[in-house]
């Protein structure tokens, strides 16, 4: 008799997709649940998790998070202005609604434990531990404990037949969702390297980008964009609209040394074109409202945010 259920967040790709076997055999669980959380990293990814955690799993589920993560999580990012060291917050803001969904099967599949796929060395782990454990919840992360490497891995997916997306020529990792595009690893992680045109998928370089400017006009409304072109939009097809006709004209990259939770230095590139709009013109409002003062106190409560949520800390309470 084993240890029963632990439910875990789902990505399908390599180290969530090896800790399902991982889970049974060196942590003697009974059942893996895997929960996929879709917050616009696309539709083919959220196809190919629900494939793969259908297969592997014992029960999968794909909940689709995408509203509640522009109305709970953009929308305050957009009146705080949320940027972290020069860029709009997009993994940071997304993995507590992820850890919080799986966190609602775990109560419904009555498991005490959850489990995740990040590694020692980066913020997602502490961004899922710190809503686990306000839960009340034991938390595994087999690849950080077991200090698995990329070629073991690979081999340990080969020897249980779990298709395995990665390419050693193209190496790096992409995090994807509604507000941003992140892009890390591989030879990227070299700051000399110049990151190759193929890593960008929502952005033309400025040189394929059209000469001439493309003229939009954004409606906010208490502080969140409500429409666009004299349409009324949704916040989640605000953001998507924009994100390609910004992104078609070169708008909306990132490539910078950043300064991980950790204490690590990272390089990392980034996509971001609705959000380099939207914060932009947010910005440019408050400039045309607000007094000296007041845009002086905003910008002192603006940073703190940003800094809580970059660590994940969504139930401070000062957040």
């Amino acid at each position: 008799m084993g240890k029963g259920t632990v439910v875990m967040a789902y990505s399908g790709g390599l180290d969530t997709s090896i800790c399902i076997p991982l889970l049974k055999e060196r942590y003697d669980y009974d059942r893996v649940v895997t929960v996929a959380v879709n917050v616009g990293q696309g539709d083919e990814e959220i196809a190919v998790a629900t494939k793969k955690g259908e297969k592997f799993a014992d029960v999968h589920y794909t909940i689709d998070a995408r509203d509640r993560f522009v109305t709970e999580y953009l929308f305050p990012a957009i009146r705080a202005n949320g940027s972290y060291e020069g860029y709009p917050m997009g993994t940071a803001l997304a993995r507590p609604l992820i850890a919080e969904e799986v966190v609602r099967v775990a109560l419904r599949e009555k498991a005490k434990t959850v489990a995740h796929g990040c590694t020692g060395k980066g913020n997602d782990q502490l961004r899922f531990d710190f809503i686990f454990r306000i839960a009340g919840l034991e938390v595994i992360a087999p690849i950080r404990e077991l200090n698995l490497t990329r070629e073991w891995e690979i081999e340990y997916a080969k020897e249980h037949k779990i298709p395995i997306p990665v390419v050693k020529e193209k190496p790096w990792s992409i995090d994807e969702n509604l507000w941003s595009r992140s892009i890390e690893g591989g030879r990227l992680e070299d700051p000399a390297y110049h990151p190759p045109e193929e890593i960008f998928g929502w952005t033309l370089p400025l040189e394929k980008a059209p000469d001439k400017p493309e003229m939009i006009t954004l409606e906010f409304l208490k502080g969140i964009p409500v429409g666009m072109n004299g349409e009324a939009m949704s916040g989640r097809d605000l953001i998507t609209k924009l994100n390609i006709v910004a992104g078609s004209h070169g708008i909306g990259r990132s490539n910078m040394i950043e300064d991980r939770i950790l204490g690590l230095k990272a390089r990392e590139n980034y996509e971001h074109p609705a959000a380099t709009v939207i914060l932009t013109a947010h910005a440019d409002l408050e400039q045309l409202t607000l007094t000296r003062q007041e845009l002086a106190f905003k910008r002192i409560v603006d940073d703190k945010w940003s800094e809580l949520a970059y660590m994940g800390l969504v139930h401070e309470p000062l957040f």
